[in-house]
């Protein structure tokens, strides 16, 4: 893997365990010269990830709308800032530059971004690792809802195993390095096929 999207919040959550454990993970990407896309903010675990990498020799890409970028949270120091006009642009445009996404704790957008990325996986629109860093237990009742949803009959078993999960960054990165091996074939996103399912937003 090249390029991984890493989805988060802007804030930083009540326990210091959220910012230390972004800062990790970034600092693991740069070790491991995987180049970070994220939506290119400076605040809260956003932030964070974003410092652990370039902090520590790696590269980060921004992904930013304008009209965020015009209430001055952008990040400055970025090896490469893109501006766009929508949200809907800057999802497209994060995933098509990568090869994996990584989910961290976060607020709604973080959760449109994780299941969004899910739906494509299932379409096989989307066909890298998808993976939730499940620190401090953050996931765990959506990780229960997933397994609900397959006992119930709306996912199914092969879908559910598109979404990797660890508590710990190496483990995480080692088994979406796993599935990458096991798919060779596997491809980012197509935006041309990202224009063409626009029902799916």
């Amino acid at each position: 893997m090249h390029s991984i999207v890493v989805y988060c919040g802007s804030n930083f959550g009540k326990n210091p365990v959220y910012a230390k454990a972004a800062y990790a993970l970034g600092d693991e990407l740069a070790k491991r010269k995987i180049n970070v896309i994220y939506g290119g903010g400076n605040m809260g675990l956003m932030g964070r990830v974003a410092d652990g990498s370039l902090e520590n020799g790696g590269s980060v890409t921004g992904i930013i709308p304008n009209f965020l970028a015009k209430l001055e949270v952008a990040q400055k120091t970025l090896t490469e800032l893109h501006f766009v006009e929508t949200m809907h642009e800057r999802k497209a445009k994060m995933v098509s530059l990568s090869d994996g996404v990584i989910a961290l704790p976060g607020g709604y957008g973080t959760f449109d971004e994780l299941f969004e990325i899910l739906t494509w996986a299932q379409l096989k629109i989307f066909e890298g690792p998808v993976g939730i860093l499940n620190i401090n237990g953050y996931y765990d009742l959506l990780i229960l809802q997933l397994d609900k949803m397959v006992e119930e009959g709306f996912l199914h078993t092969d879908n559910r195993e598109l979404l990797l999960v660890s508590d710990d960054a190496v483990e995480l990165l080692t088994k979406m390095e796993e599935f990458v091996q096991k798919n060779p074939g596997n491809k980012p996103l197509d935006k041309s096929l990202y224009v063409e399912n626009k029902e799916l937003e």
